[in-house]
This record gives C-alpha cells, structure tokens and sequence, in this order.
C-alpha cells in the first residue's frame, strides 16, 4: 500500500487488518518522510529524537496481530511525543534544554505507558519551546537550545509555529506521524494545533495523568492529543485517560475518565447545541481575514442547527491574571522531577540548571532565562501567602466567577472562541478545550476556532467540534517543497 500520510487512524487499522499494509511498512514510510523534511528540504526541525527500537517495537506488533489480533485502533500505529514526556528507553527526556540533554528518564510516564499498552509504536520525540515556554520571556515559539528552532509547514519561516507543544504540532501537520501527544499548562496544545491546522485536546487537569511530564504547574499542566482529525483525537484521548494511582488529580475521574470516546462522535451533534460567542477583547487579537473566518465559522455552526447566543461575556475575562502561581509551582516540580534521577547526575536543583546554563552561556542562553531565575526566588515550599492568595484568586476567578458563571447565565453546552485566544482563562480553571481546522488567510496562514466547556465536558465537545469538522472539511494539508 503507498503512504498516505494524511490516512486517519482507522484508515491505517483497517489496511493493516486487510493484509494491505504493516506496521513496519508504515513505520518505514513515516521514518523516509521524516528524513526527506524535517531536516533537509523546508527543514521543519520538528523531531528531536527518533527511537532507535521503533522498528522492532512495530515488527513484534505485526507478530502479535498475526498470532492473537489487535489490541485497539492505536495497534501499530506511530506515534510521536513531546520532549517533556519521560520514556524509560533507549530516547532521552530533555525538556528542549542543554542541561538535561545526557538525562534518560527512570520510569516511563503515565502517558508513554498508556500507548505502550495500546499498542502504539512510539516513533520520537517532538521538539518544543524549551521548559516548554518557561524559561525566558522574549524565547520564540518553537526554540529550544538542544533542538534549535521548529519551522510551521504551512510557511517556513514565515508563520508562527506556535508553541510549545511546537514539534508535536509542526510533525502531525507535515504528517511525520499518525498522531501526536502534547502538553499544556496555558495554551500548549490549543495554540500550536490552531498554527498547524490540527485538532487538539487540552483535556480537563486530572483526566490525564501528569506522573512522568516534566511540570511547570502542579495545577494547570495536562497532556492531550494533536491529530489531524477530530475522530483520531478521540481515539487518542480515550488511550491516555484513566485514574493512576500515583496521580491524587486523577482520583476525581473515577467514573467520568472514558477507554473510548468514539460513541460520543455524532455529525449532527450541533443540532440544538447552545454555544456561547465570545467577541470582545478576544476578537481583537485578531487580523481583519482571521475575523472574516471566525464569522464563517458562526453561519456554518448556525447551519448546522447550533443556537449561538452571540456575543457572551466572560464576566471575568478582564481579571487581573498573572504568571505568579506558574512561578512558584514551577520550582517545587521541577526539583521533585529531578529527585528521581540516578544519584550520580550532577543536576538536581532549578539553581544546578541555571548554573548549567551561566557556564554554557553561548549556546544554552541565546533568549536568557529570566523566568528561571525568577522562579528560583521562591522558596519552592508553596507556603508564600502570596501565592496562596493569587491561587485561590485564580480559581474563584476562571471557574465560579468566570467560566462557570458564563455557561450557566446562557445554559450552554460551550463557549466558542476565536482561533486560540482564549486559552488562559480555561487553563487557570483546569477546563478542557478543543481546537478545529478553521480555514486559512489568502496567504495561507491556518486558523480555527476552540470551544471550551466545563470539567470533565470533553465528550460534549468532541460531539460539537467533530459536528463542525464534518460539515465544513477545511482542513487542507501543506504542501512541502524538497528545496529549502
């Protein structure tokens, strides 16, 4: 069978059951691709480390399906992560950053062994904003000291690559992969998936396991799917939820955390959906083409059978938000993240990586490290009133006050934003949010629209983007040139 690196997941099951292809071959054929783009031709730079077992890992999933058949949808099928996300393999875990480019993870993460046990063939590892967007504050989308700069395949560069799930988003959209995993704790999936024209998933916080993602915020980081299609993100979230008991955030998913969110995709799942319009403050961020694009995807909502009430007012949105929480949580997980590194390795505290940076100054601080160094002040206890204060503040502020406060005034079933503006407030809350393939600016640029919904409302909006997604088939594919 001859690649179609545009194939969905079940496309690619049933070839593989039909006998038409393998999990070698597709392995095989993603790896050519790979080598073909993303560092020669338009150089992507999405892939910061191919896993040298990959193939002997898709050859024993080709034995397992001969003798006693597939595990799942994800059986075979190559899968790239995010270079936050700790495997215990022969790939390092590294976070983008100098300092940990020699580390290699004690014990595979939740996520990474949720695939594994889904039968997936993890294929790298995706190169991201370094801390993944936590180091300095003038650091572009998509760079990183250890892997350079990612490069969007819609326009390399010339387009936002977005960030800092970068190469997670720029290797599904260049089709490097079948799906990928990111992470977020402010926008992470939901930004470079809008600039990559992807589906992505930012699920509720404690859907997803957080044990084994190197963390900036106790309280808002989650991993999630970036695919090219709402079903594969379906299928993609429905692998990584669960409870883990060494996760007390997944404790509250007992119940509600589902093996398979498929049922729950319906083409006529916006008939008599209320969803809420957000404009002001939002909207503006906007260019006028991206504006244009945003009220074309209001008439084919309307068309659909959605009813907007247009526009919704967050009654918070102009809050006063802040990076302070993020700062002080950062410190407390990342030394609890190095603690289980083997005794030997010579970093072990956020102070041993900014000194690490200082010595290797030409290459590892090319963007500085202010928020690092900012972060170091703080005690990493979590006891300053301070960030108690500013804690409490945020989640009175995104839920109660804020999101909760929106949906239930209109009895809706999501707020819809523009492109991925709206990601912060939904971030400090722990809501889940999905981006969709929205179109495209005349001079290529994607865009998409997010909708946001309360705790645990995933299935909800999966039954409301994959609607969208089905009546509107915007999503086009960019086209790769041999020539840099």
């Amino acid at each position: 069978m001859s690649p179609n690196y545009e194939a969905s997941i079940l496309e690619w099951q049933a070839a593989m059951e039909e006998g038409k292809t393998t999990s070698r071959e597709l392995t095989l054929s993603f790896l050519e691709r790979i080598a073909a783009y993303d560092k020669q031709g338009p150089y992507i730079n999405a892939i910061s480390e191919i896993n040298p077992d990959a193939l002997f890992i898709a050859e024993a999933l080709d034995r397992e399906r001969a003798v006693s058949g597939s595990r799942g949808p994800l059986h075979g099928i190559p899968v790239l992560i995010k270079d936050n996300i700790a495997t215990k393999d022969n790939m390092h875990t590294t976070a983008g950053s100098l300092a940990l480019a020699d580390s290699y993870a004690a014990a595979d993460s939740f996520v990474a062994a949720r695939l594994r046990e889904a039968g997936a063939v993890i294929l790298g590892k995706t190169n991201l904003t370094e801390w993944a967007n936590f180091m300095a504050d003038l650091m572009p989308n998509g760079y990183s000291s250890r892997g350079g700069q990612v490069r969007n395949p819609y326009g390399p560069g010339t387009f936002d690559v977005g960030g800092s799930s970068s190469g997670s988003g720029a290797s599904i959209a260049a089709g490097f992969a079948v799906a990928a995993v990111g992470t977020e704790t402010s926008g992470s999936i939901l930004h470079p998936a809008e600039k990559n024209s992807l589906v992505g998933i930012k699920p509720t916080v404690g859907l997803i396991s957080r044990r084994g993602i190197i963390p900036i915020s106790h309280s808002q980081d989650t991993a999630g799917p970036m695919t090219r299609s709402v079903t594969d993100a379906a299928i993609l979230l429905g692998a990584l939820a669960g409870v883990d008991p060494k996760d007390p955030a997944t404790e509250k998913s007992v119940g509600i955390a589902q093996r398979d969110y498929l049922p729950f995709l319906d083409a006529n799942g916006l008939q008599g959906a209320r969803i809420g319009v957000v404009r002001s403050r939002f909207l503006a961020k906007c260019s006028e083409e991206e504006v244009a694009l945003y009220e074309a995807a209001l008439s084919q909502l309307r068309e659909a059978g959605a009813t907007l009430i247009d526009p919704v007012r967050i009654p918070t949105e102009d809050a006063e938000w802040s990076s302070h929480v993020l700062m002080h949580e950062f410190k407390a997980g990342i030394q609890a993240y190095l603690k289980n590194f083997a005794p030997t390795y010579p970093l072990r505290t956020l102070k041993d990586i900014i000194a690490f940076n200082r010595e290797h100054e030409a290459r590892a601080l090319r963007y500085g490290q202010d928020i690092l160094e900012q972060s170091e002040e703080t005690s990493g206890t979590l006891t300053e009133p301070a960030y108690l204060r500013q804690r409490l503040y945020d989640l009175e502020m995104s839920q109660r006050q804020g999101i909760d406060a929106a949906v239930s005034e209109h009895a809706l079933d999501a707020l819809l934003f523009p492109g991925s503006t709206g990601y912060a407030i939904p971030a400090k809350a722990g809501y889940p949010s999905i981006t969709v393939p929205a179109g495209y600016t005349s001079e290529g640029k994607p865009f998409g629209i997010t909708l946001t919904g309360l705790a645990f409302t995933e299935s909800v909006l999966l039954r409301l983007a994959y609607a969208y997604e089905q009546a509107t088939l915007l999503r086009v594919p960019p086209v790769l040139s041999d020539k840099a």
